[in-house]
């Protein structure tokens, strides 16, 4: 791509920018008002940035971005890639295969993580936090505090990990399953309940 080409597709890109502003705000039901004050960018800045008239600019729109809690790049808008797939690099912890899901920091991470049949021990381990997992594939053992759980794929479970908690597999197969992790007080927005395991 040639430099012009290359700063004509940026121009484009923050000619955008005003319209993603405006329609962010009105959707949340933020004023001008509120969100220069919660930015400490002047009302009539914030007005000429959603208008076009002022060209965008990393000091006024990182503190946009933290008062709207969103990433930066919803407020630019990535330019589309040509090649679409997601390349994930999975990492072992633990003899654990853990493939991170989550392109940047925030509240929520989800991971899909692949359990060898030979991690089914139990080591409750408790940590701040709140999790979601989802099974994929697999028979898998999970214990809760109290509770000693058996899922099967489709089934989700959900619990605060300050409770001391693992998950495994149930039998002689590896496990995949799908986690979302939060900050202590974040909830999921699913609200999924395993199924108790039936007795033998």
């Amino acid at each position: 791509m040639g430099l012009m080409e290359r700063q004509s597709r940026i121009d484009a890109t923050l000619a955008q920018v005003g319209a993603r502003l405006r329609h962010l705000r009105t959707q949340r039901g933020v004023t001008l008002s509120a969100l220069a004050e919660a930015t400490g960018i002047s009302k009539s800045t914030l007005s000429r940035l959603e208008s076009g008239q002022r060209r965008p600019s990393l000091e006024l729109l990182l503190p946009i971005a933290e008062a709207h809690q969103v990433p930066l790049d919803e407020l630019v808008g990535a330019p589309e890639v040509g090649d679409p797939r997601v390349r994930l690099k999975p990492v072992v912890r633990n003899g654990r295969t853990v493939l991170p899901l989550t392109a940047q920091p925030g509240p929520l991470q989800a991971w899909k993580s692949v359990i060898p049949a030979d991690q089914n021990q139990p080591q409750p381990v408790t940590h701040e936090g709140y999790e979601w997992m989802y099974v994929l594939s697999g028979r898998v053992r999970l214990i809760v505090g109290d509770h000693d759980l058996v899922m099967g794929p489709g089934e989700a479970a959900e619990f605060d990990t300050h409770l001391p908690h693992w998950f495994g597999p149930a039998g002689d197969h590896p496990v995949e399953v799908l986690n979302l992790f939060g900050r202590q007080g974040e909830r999921m927005h699913m609200r999924a309940q395993p199924r108790p395991r039936q007795p033998s």
